[in-house]
Parts: C-alpha cells; structure tokens; sequence
C-alpha cells in the first residue's frame, strides 16, 4: 500500500462530492518503450505463446491478444489525495508557495463555484501544486484492471460519473461549453464516456479512436483529509 496524489478536473471533483464517480482510468504510458510487458500466453490461440509473434526483418511486434502493458501506478489498498484547482480565501497570502503553508491557512476550492469575479478571494492556483494538507477528498483503492480504453462497459461508464439523466447519460463538464449546440447528454453510458474522456485526452493524441492502453482503477470515496483516513 502507498499513499499517492492524484489530480481531478472540476467536474469530477463534482462527481467524486456527489458519489456518482467510483472509478478513473489514466493512460499507461505514455513513452511504451519505459513500459514493462506481460509474457505471451501459451494457450492463446493468436500466437500460441511465440515471443515472436508476427517478427520482421529488425523487429517484432507484440500479441495484442494476450500480451498486457503493467503498471505499478496503483495497486490494492494505495489511499490516493485527489489533487484539485484551489485558492487560499485572501489575498493576504498570494505571494506565498504551498510549501510555505500549513492547515491554519484557509482554502477554498474553484469546484465548488467561479471565484475568477470575486476579487476578494486568494489566485487561481493550479491543482498539481495543492499539498497533501489542503486535499478534502480521499481514494481508496479497490481493484485494479489494465484494458484497451474502449474495453469499457456501461456500468464502468456510469462509475465514471456519466450518471443517468432521464432516459440519456450526462457528459460531465459538457455544459462549461459556450456553444449551445454541444450535447449534454449522449443515449448510452459509454458515449457519454467517450465525449468526456476526449475533453481531457483528445488533444494530447490520446483520444477515444486512438484506443489507448489505461488502467482502469476502481475506488472508494472518503470525504476527508488522507491523514483523517485510517491507514
């Protein structure tokens, strides 16, 4: 077990304080050749267990029915302090680093509002750079699964935080677009998956047709501080 951050958008901080969100999936990676491979199955019926399945003259490519990336990013029981975009409630301390704070200084978080028209509130500060004090959420490892991103179900979707929303499935975040002709919601759990995962993902080429190898990491949610969470 290790105790690890993990960044949040604004949206799924929403869904991780509503509990419509009991799952994430990042991608493994990105540079493949850092990446540590399974060994070819012996029974599987595409390579037959042959290291050097489809070989060429100076390479050769792996099985892509049975050989798997791992990952040692996450694993059972890891406790995980969402990381989200925060501010202190003053001015008074903006010229102060995160390290050179502690839990006496007051944090608000720009999930829970726009704070950008209140001028009496600290600066926008970047997630990546909110200390382990100032986290409010805490992630409970439970299951572990490394899969092609389009392997995901509906029922994986839905833990996603695409939650149903009349007889459709809401694309969280999507209403943050100013154009009114974006759909908010998509007819099945996995569209509606495959809109939010290309908001975040798309641009780094890593979008829903590309079909990335994730780990998908199931979790449940404690509404505290980590070193409020027993260990």
């Amino acid at each position: 077990m290790a105790d690890r951050p993990i960044l949040f958008s604004g949206p799924m901080v929403r869904a991780l304080l509503a509990s419509t969100k009991t799952q994430t999936r990042r991608v493994i990676g990105p540079d493949f050749r850092k990446v540590d491979w399974t060994d070819p199955d012996t029974n599987c019926q595409t390579c037959k267990g042959n290291a050097y399945w489809g070989k060429t003259m100076s390479s050769w490519t792996r099985c892509p029915a049975c050989v798997r990336p791992r990952t040692d990013r996450f694993a059972v029981g890891d406790r995980l302090y969402v990381r989200e975009h925060w501010r202190t409630e003053s001015h008074a301390y903006d010229d102060l680093a995160p390290s050179d704070m502690d839990a006496d200084y007051p944090v608000i978080y720009d999930a829970d509002a726009d704070w950008s028209l209140n001028k009496s509130v600290g600066r926008f500060r970047q997630g990546m750079h909110m200390p382990r004090w100032a986290s409010r959420l805490t992630l409970i490892v439970r299951a572990v699964r490394v899969q092609r991103l389009q392997d995901i179900g509906e029922e994986d979707a839905i833990a996603e935080g695409c939650a149903p929303l009349g007889s459709e499935f809401l694309i969280p975040g999507q209403y943050l677009y100013s154009d009114p002709s974006k759909p908010r919601t998509a007819i099945s759990a996995t569209s509606a998956y495959e809109s939010l995962w290309n908001q975040i993902n798309e641009a780094r080429g890593y979008g829903w047709d590309a079909n990335p190898w994730v780990v998908a990491v199931a979790f449940t949610v404690e509404h505290r501080n980590i070193d409020q969470v027993p260990a």
